[in-house]
């Protein structure tokens, strides 16, 4: 499941100046710096549907999978024959629908979709929240397991710590441990990437918490209440849509998560200790 040579596949050594800007003169040491890979790779769909994504170019065939589903491309990995890469073109995905399997989304869409973007192409967002499932009810964690599993998430941003730049996301089930994780420089990139993942393990994300890196927005949400994530759990901020669309798929949203504190936007009941008080 895991590329087998993620780093080489991931980052590129670019000629730059390291500065020293409290001396004067400035010091100065050219050297070569490892920089992460940002590459458009398309979805071709049953020669049909055609989505261009810029992601970094690792777990190709997970964030194929977790695209198209997080997307309502398909209802699950039974939707799916196989994926590999084009032989007259490698940055072509092909994935062969399974027979009588195959759906597209409301309005065929052949999209550039950059990696700071999960909503492109939507003429018509409140449609689109309206039609978002409400998640189960059977995750309850203790609190303090969203420090513990930021933590555990952190331990596995390899590229992150090669780098710099580069988002992460991860899958927990209810004993707190992580099922699925990923990197790339776009944030719903890697969500898609690690609900990829625990798909074609055949375990799925519904029941899950989500564990992110960065801040939650409105896609963000919104492929979780479609993955079937109960909690998310995130270091940095929501944005009001993305509140909006935990409050109203029965998410628990849980923000600013750090060693000592965390702040609960939405449906704190999955907490150990905590009502439904929202």
């Amino acid at each position: 499941m895991d590329d087998p040579k993620p780093l080489s596949r991931a980052l590129c050594d670019l000629p730059a100046y390291r500065l020293r800007t409290d001396t004067s003169p400035l010091e100065k040491a050219r050297e070569d710096v490892p920089v992460v890979v940002e590459q458009a790779i398309t979805i071709d769909v049953g020669g049909l549907d055609r989505y261009t994504l810029l992601c970094t170019p690792v777990d190709l065939e997970a964030l194929a999978v977790g695209f198209l589903f997080t997307e309502g491309v398909i209802d699950g990995i039974d939707a799916i024959s196989s994926v590999r890469p084009c032989e007259s073109e490698p940055a072509v995905l092909q994935v062969r629908p399974a027979e009588s399997a195959r759906r597209g989304p409301d309005g065929a869409r052949s999209l550039l979709i950059a990696s700071s973007c999960g909503l492109c192409g939507v003429e018509n967002l409140e449609v689109k929240l309206a039609a978002l499932p409400r998640v189960g009810d059977r995750l309850r964690v203790d609190g303090r397991w969203l420090r513990e599993t930021s933590s555990a998430l952190r331990d596995k941003q390899t590229l992150f710590r090669a780098c710099g730049g580069v988002h992460a996301a991860g899958l927990f089930d209810g004993a707190g441990h992580l099922r699925a994780w990923a990197e790339d420089a776009g944030r719903h990139n890697a969500l898609d990437k690690a609900i990829g993942k625990s798909l074609i393990e055949g375990a799925g994300a519904a029941g899950c918490g989500a564990v992110l890196s960065g801040r939650v927005s409105l896609d963000m949400a919104a492929k979780c209440a479609r993955a079937g994530v109960e909690l998310i759990s995130a270091i940095s901020a929501p944005t009001a849509l993305a509140v909006e669309v935990a409050r109203r798929c029965d998410i628990t949203l849980c923000a600013f998560v750090r060693e000592t504190r965390a702040t609960v936007f939405s449906h704190p009941r999955r907490l150990t200790g905590m009502a439904e008080d929202l």
